[in-house]
C-alpha cells in the first residue's frame, strides 16, 4: 500500500515542478508559448529517461530500499532547483532589463538544465514501484495499471496545486521546498519500513530543507532597482517600482509596464492616453460631455481609469481585471481608492462585458501581456459582443503590438474589427512597439478627428491631457491593409503563432532589442 502511495506522491510532485518551474521562469522569462513548450518539452524528455532508467535499475535491484533512496534524492533535488537557479535568474533579470538576447537565452536554459536531475529521479519512481509491486507475471498489467492510474491521479491534484494555491499563499521558492519535503519525507517512512537503521542516513535531509525555508526563502525574488514591492498571484508576478515621484506596474518578466501613476501628472505619453481619441473620430461638434460611460478591458492598476476621470469627468467606468491581486496593488500604490466612479470587477474582460447591462461610448481593451493578446479577445465574437455594448456612437479602443515594419497581427485585428464595425482606424503610439486601433459604431473618418481638435482647441475648458491624446492620434496615423489580415473567430484565432512569428523575426534581424527612449509596453 505504501509503495502505491509513493507513487501518488511522486505523480504529483511531477506535475507540481512542471507547474512550479513555468512560475520561477515566468519572472523572468515570460509566459510565452515559445517559453511554455520549451519546459513542457524538456520536462517530458526528463520523464523519459526516467522511466528508462528507471526500469533497467528495478530489474537489477528491485528493492524498497532503493526505491526510497531515489525519492529522497528527488526531494532534495527538487527543493534545490530554486537555490541553484537564484544566481541564473538575476543575471537573467539584468539581462531582460538590459535587453542582452544571448545573456538572456543562456540563464534559460541553464535554469532548465537544473531540473534534469529531480524530474529524472522522479520518473524513476513508477517503474520500480511497478517491479516491486508485481509478485508474478500474470498480475503485472493489473499492477501496472493500478499504478499508473494512482500516479495520474496524484498529477492530476499536481495540475493544480501550485497555481490555484501553493505560489499564491507561500511564493514560488516556498513551492519547492515544500515539494521537496513531501517527497524527502515520504522516504523516510518508506526507509523506515524497509531499513530502520538507514533513516538517519537521510533525516539530514528534511532538516536542511527546513533551514532554507526560514532563513533563504525569505528574500525578494527580484532586485530590481526601485523595487518597493513584490508578490505573485494565481496569474503573474507583480512588481511595483518607484522611480522619483512614478510608480510603476510591472508583470512577469517585466518587458511591459501595466500601469504609471504621478501624484499630480497624467500625461505619460504612452498607450493609455491615446485611447481617449476614439470617441472624437465621431462627425463634428464631439465633444467631452458626449462621453457618459466607459469600459476598460484590461484594468491593471487604473492608469486609463485616471486618464478617462481627467478628461471626460467623474463618469462611469467599468474596469475589467483578471487578477484580483493587481487589483488591490492598485488601491495600495496607484490611487484605484481615489476613483469612486470606477467599478473594479476581478473577473475575465469577454465575461464582464458580456454580463454587463450597460452600453458604452468608449470601451477600451488593454489586456495586454506583452507580447501577447488574449486571442479570445480577438474574435469577431468577442468584438460583436463589444458592439452591441456601445452607443450608436461608441467605439472601441484596442492597443496591439506591432513591430516597425511587421503589420501583420495588427492588420489582422483590423480584419477583425472591419467584419464587425464600418470604420477601423490605427495610430502608431511614439517611442514605443504598439498602434491603437479604433473601431467606431458609425461610419467615420480621419478628418472627424482633426475637425473635432481644431474645435477643442478654441474651448479654454478642453483639459489638456485630451488636447495632447487627440494631437497624438492626429499626428500619427497609420494605413493598415485589411486584405492582407486573417480574420478571427472562436473557432481560428493563432494569435500566439502570428506573435511568435513576429518576435523571431524581429529578434533575428535586430542585433538587440531596442526602444527610442519611451516607455516600453
Amino acid at each position: 500500500m505504501y509503495p502505491l502511495f509513493t507513487a501518488f506522491v511522486t505523480g504529483m510532485a511531477s506535475l507540481a515542478v512542471e507547474l512550479a518551474a513555468s512560475r520561477l521562469l515566468g519572472a523572468y522569462f515570460g509566459t510565452s508559448n515559445l517559453v511554455w513548450a520549451t519546459i513542457i518539452g524538456l520536462i517530458l524528455l526528463y520523464l523519459t529517461a526516467g522511466y528508462f532508467l528507471g526500469g533497467r535499475w528495478a530489474d537489477r535491484d528491485p528493492r524498497p530500499f532503493t526505491l526510497y533512496r531515489i525519492v529522497a534524492w528527488a526531494g532534495l533535488a527538487v527543493a534545490l532547483v530554486p537555490v541553484a537557479a537564484r544566481p541564473l535568474l538575476y543575471r537573467a533579470a539584468s539581462a531582460f532589463d538590459n535587453l542582452r538576447l544571448g545573456v538572456l537565452a543562456g540563464s534559460f536554459f541553464a535554469v532548465l538544465v537544473l531540473l534534469v536531475v529531480p524530474v529524472t529521479l522522479l520518473g524513476m519512481v513508477s517503474p520500480f514501484v511497478i517491479r516491486i509491486a508485481t509478485r508474478k507475471a500474470s498480475e503485472t498489467g493489473r499492477v501496472a495499471g493500478r499504478v499508473y492510474a494512482v500516479s495520474t491521479l496524484g498529477s492530476f491534484v499536481g495540475t493544480f496545486l501550485p497555481d490555484l494555491v501553493l505560489v499564491p499563499f507561500i511564493g514560488t521558492r516556498r513551492t519547492f521546498l515544500l515539494l521537496g519535503l513531501v517527497l524527502t519525507l515520504t522516504a523516510l517512512g518508506g526507509l523506515w519500513a524497509a531499513r530502520r537503521r538507514a533513516i538517519w542516513h537521510y533525516a539530514w535531509m528534511p532538516l536542511l530543507i527546513l533551514a532554507l525555508w526560514v532563513g533563504w526563502a525569505a528574500g525578494p525574488l527580484k532586485r530590481t532597482a526601485g523595487q518597493i514591492y513584490e508578490t505573485e498571484s494565481a496569474y503573474n508576478y507583480i512588481q511595483v517600482l518607484q522611480r522619483g515621484n512614478y510608480r510603476y506596474l510591472r508583470l512577469n518578466e517585466g518587458q511591459g509596464i501595466h500601469s504609471i501613476y504621478h501624484p499630480t501628472r497624467l500625461a505619460y505619453y504612452g498607450t493609455w492616453m491615446c485611447f481617449l481619441a476614439g470617441p472624437f473620430f465621431n462627425p463634428p461638434p464631439t465633444t467631452p460631455a458626449a462621453v457618459h460611460r466607459v469600459a476598460v478591458v484590461g484594468l491593471a492598476a487604473g492608469t486609463v481609469a485616471r486618464q478617462v476621470t481627467a478628461a471626460f469627468g467623474a463618469i462611469p467606468i467599468d474596469g475589467y481585471e483578471i487578477d484580483p491581486a493587481i487589483l488591490a496593488v492598485g488601491r495600495r500604490y496607484f490611487g484605484l481608492d481615489a476613483l469612486p466612479n470606477l467599478h473594479a470587477f476581478a473577473e475575465d474582460g469577454r465575461v464582464g462585458l458580456r454580463r454587463s447591462p450597460y452600453r458604452y461610448d468608449l470601451i477600451v481593451v488593454d489586456a495586454y501581456r506583452p507580447p501577447y493578446i488574449p486571442w479570445h479577445l480577438t474574435t469577431r465574437e468577442f468584438f460583436q459582443i463589444a458592439r452591441q455594448h456601445l452607443t450608436p456612437r461608441g467605439v472601441v479602443a484596442v492597443n496591439v503590438g506591432a513591430p516597425p515594419g511587421d503589420f501583420r497581427l495588427a492588420n489582422a485585428l483590423a480584419a477583425t474589427l472591419r467584419a464587425v464595425f464600418p470604420s477601423v482606424h490605427a495610430m502608431r503610439v511614439p517611442r514605443t512597439f504598439n498602434l491603437v486601433l479604433y473601431a467606431t459604431a458609425q461610419p467615420t473618418d480621419w478628418d472627424n478627428l482633426r475637425a473635432n481638435l481644431a474645435a477643442l482647441r478654441e474651448r479654454p475648458d478642453t483639459p489638456a491631457l485630451l488636447l495632447k491624446s487627440l494631437t497624438l492620434a492626429a499626428d500619427h496615423p497609420v494605413s493598415l491593409d485589411t486584405s492582407q489580415g486573417e480574420v478571427f473567430t472562436d473557432d481560428r484565432a493563432p494569435v500566439a503563432l502570428l506573435t511568435d512569428s513576429m518576435v523571431l523575426r524581429f529578434v533575428l534581424h535586430d542585433d538587440v532589442l531596442h526602444d527610442e527612449g519611451g516607455v516600453r509596453r
